[in-house]
């Protein structure tokens, strides 16, 4: 069995949340560390009903039963229940660990997300860290960091699937938007703006809406947890600097079957936006996993030099290239950056390169193994 990296409590003392794209894996987790705890599934019909029209059965059942932890699965589909639940944590000593992969519904409807009563944890698709000899980066890449597909031979009618389950359980069902096929043909142009700077003009002018309309479903695609921005590094510019987020999907084979790529190898365009997403993924989850919650932007000149990634204050810069040649070309943006920045701790290339080197003024140029090892072991930020 795959040992995931999130550190969830082994007996837990405070209710918490878990949120996470579908399928990242949250039940499963949940299952495996507390099989003595009440579950309670609301994706069972009966359940849904049963608390939607009656949510305070969850008070008197659990007063009967007494638990020392009550997981509730897809906790967004009945919001109400969280009133429920913030009275039990009140007044009895019941812990709750509330399970879901969509905090929009939560949020913009009755529950109020217990006002800080609950600690917030995110699970991530696989990361390297946990697949140990396991990882394939060129199958990482393909199939993508979805636990059931990386590990699929044939994860094309999976993740087709996972689109199709998405838009109509989580989108449709849920009542996220009115126009379900405007939302279809808007999800099929985002992804190809997965990696760069949003233009939402010209989206809404191809899916034929209005553009305060694509900056709502970019917020659905944040709130469902399918995607989130990178915001732009602004702190004390001494050129002008691009303040525009970029965006990036949470798994980069979401966005392979949806932007119809085919496979991916090395030396294609596909494949660098494809590497800087993975990259994207793995700095994303250590930040979260760590328990450091360092964050994460990138830097941009309006002359168009950019660096990929800036940890934290500057800690370190990244640019991810899926290429074994690095050219100066490659280490443009770095070296710009060390001009406007020079307490840059470290300055990497992440690539395909055999071996890790360092040019004379002080950029290393760190293969996938090197640069893997040394995030997860707490090299690169502490």
């Amino acid at each position: 069995m795959i040992q995931r990296r999130l550190r969830l409590p082994s007996s837990p003392d405070q209710s918490f949340f878990l949120w996470g794209p579908r399928q990242t894996g949250k039940s499963s987790l949940l299952k495996q560390l507390y099989p003595e705890a009440l579950w309670i599934d609301l994706l069972k019909t009966n359940d849904f009903l049963r608390y939607t029209s009656q949510p305070f059965l969850l008070r008197e059942e659990v007063q009967a039963a007494a638990p020392r932890l009550v997981i509730i699965d897809e906790v967004q589909k009945v919001p109400l229940l969280l009133d429920e639940v913030h009275w039990l944590i009140e007044n009895t000593s019941t812990v709750f660990g509330l399970c879901g992969s969509s905090a929009r519904k939560v949020r913009r409807g009755h529950a109020n997300l217990l006002g800080g009563r609950a600690v917030r944890y995110e699970l991530y698709g696989f990361v390297s860290a946990e697949l140990g000899a396991e990882f394939d980066l060129l199958r990482m890449l393909n199939h993508g960091a979805l636990p059931r597909y990386y590990l699929s031979n044939s994860p094309r009618p999976l993740l087709r699937a996972y689109v199709n389950d998405y838009l109509k359980e989580e989108v449709a069902n849920e009542g996220l938007v009115r126009n379900l096929p405007a939302f279809a043909n808007f999800l099929s142009m985002a992804v190809l703006s997965d990696t760069e700077l949003i233009n939402y003009s010209t989206i809404a002018r191809e899916c034929g809406i209005s553009s305060p309309a694509v900056k709502e479903y970019f917020q659905i695609l944040i709130d469902t947890l399918l995607g989130r921005y990178l915001p732009a590094y602004t702190k004390r510019p001494k050129r002008r600097v691009i303040q525009a987020p970029k965006f990036y999907f949470a798994d980069i084979g979401v966005v392979n079957m949806m932007a119809k790529r085919g496979s991916l190898e090395p030396g294609a365009e596909l494949f660098g936006k494809a590497f800087e997403n993975w990259v994207c993924h793995e700095l994303r989850a250590h930040a979260a996993y760590s328990e450091l919650f360092y964050e994460l932007s990138y830097w941009r000149l309006a002359s168009g030099i950019e660096v990929d990634f800036i940890l934290g204050d500057m800690e370190c810069a990244i640019e991810a290239k899926g290429t074994a040649n690095i050219s100066p070309q490659h280490l443009h943006g770095l070296r710009e950056l060390k001009k406007d920045y020079p307490r840059v701790k470290r300055r990497i290339v992440v690539s395909l390169t055999p071996r890790a080197r360092r040019t004379d003024d002080g950029i290393d140029i760190l293969p996938v193994s090197s640069f893997l090892a040394q995030l997860w072991e707490g090299e690169l930020i502490a």
